[in-house]
């Protein structure tokens, strides 16, 4: 691809050599003669004069350069996201329907769906225009899936679950598993029905080994956008808003909401019925305690979270602790002295 058809397809302008000829993309550190890189901030910009790139991403503000070859975008970081479409667009798998699926009585499946080797979809589901079930994913009864959805190879759709359009779900994600729900009765445990349901909006995406619990009455839901890392949990009754953004290894409990825009960190864990307004942020690790509301655009940090400001400033006193004891322990042997020497 040419510098000018890129600059084209990006809807943009270029500085340079518009038929200078681009094989790929690489990082800034790494690029060659014949790759796009980016520059997005004070650092990359550093670097940038360093970089053997054959042609970079920049801001429409940057100066104008003497010797680069240049494409002037708006964000570069999403417009490099963008050519990294068009240098590896995904592999497109044919449709069909392989021989060793089952399919289940007055099953829907929209025109162009692939159906992979060993997947089984269940009785009166439907599966939208153009998606994709991969190879060994099982899929219950009664499951709506929108057009273009991207099931990887085993992935697990429980029964009556509905989800929305273009959501890819990665491999080992479970959707519709019984919340963790039981009663005491005699000493002993016994299990809550989980009768409840699941939604999925469009455009969702959720990361491999993750797990959306069905609601143990009612609905368990995921938003419009919502982006989901590997090894997340989201437990039953919970109702995640739309366009979050929650990194790995998290875990929600039972009837949690959070709000639209907000951003989780990685590791952290969000206790009952716990509330996450708008555009907040959860730092990685921290803990948000069973009832606790965090505010619309707030920063928090720590077990228990608190705001980041706070959190920082507790930091900073703890790592004055060893002086303070020095202190004290000096303060006390004088006074010794004093009290000795009456």
């Amino acid at each position: 691809m040419r510098v000018r058809e890129l600059a084209d397809w990006l809807g943009a302008t270029y500085e340079g050599d518009g038929e200078k000829e681009l094989l790929g993309v690489a990082p800034l550190e790494t690029a060659g003669a014949s790759d796009v890189a980016f520059v997005a901030n004070r650092k990359a910009a550093a670097q940038s004069e360093n970089s053997a790139a054959g042609c970079l991403l920049v801001p429409t503000e940057w100066p104008s350069p003497s010797f680069r070859t240049v494409i002037r975008v708006a964000q570069p970081r999403t417009a490099f996201a963008r050519a990294l479409n068009r240098f590896y667009p995904t592999a497109e798998l044919k449709p069909g329907i392989h021989p060793t699926a089952v399919i289940g009585k007055d099953v829907d499946l929209g025109a162009m769906v692939y159906v992979g080797a060993y997947a089984v979809i269940g009785d009166g589901t439907r599966i939208g225009v153009a998606s994709s079930v991969g190879a060994g994913s099982v899929i219950g009864k009664r499951v709506s899936l929108g057009e273009g959805c991207v099931l990887h190879p085993n992935v697990t759709i429980y029964d009556n679950v509905d989800i929305g359009r273009r959501t890819i779900l990665h491999s080992g994600v479970v959707i519709g598993a019984d919340g963790f729900g039981y009663v005491m009765e005699e000493d002993r445990w016994q299990k809550f029905p989980q009768v409840g349901r699941v939604e999925i909006g469009d455009y969702v995406e959720i990361g491999a080994n993750s797990c959306v619990d069905r609601a143990a009455m009612g609905v368990t839901s995921i938003g419009e956008g919502t982006k989901l890392d590997n090894m997340v949990h989201v437990g039953h009754n919970c109702r995640i808003g739309k366009h979050v953004m929650v990194a790995a290894q998290t875990g929600f409990s039972g009837g949690v909401i959070v709000e639209d825009y907000a951003v989780i960190g990685g590791q952290v864990g969000i206790g009952d019925k716990a509330r996450i307004e708008s555009r907040a942020v959860l730092g990685s690790g921290c803990g948000i305690l069973t009832s606790k509301i965090v505010r619309s655009g707030e920063t928090v940090w720590g077990t228990p979270a608190r705001p980041l400001k706070t959190h920082l400033e507790q930091l900073a006193n703890l790592s004055r602790l060893p002086d303070l004891r020095r202190e004290v322990a000096d303060i006390k042997r004088r006074l010794a002295e004093l009290e000795g020497k009456r």
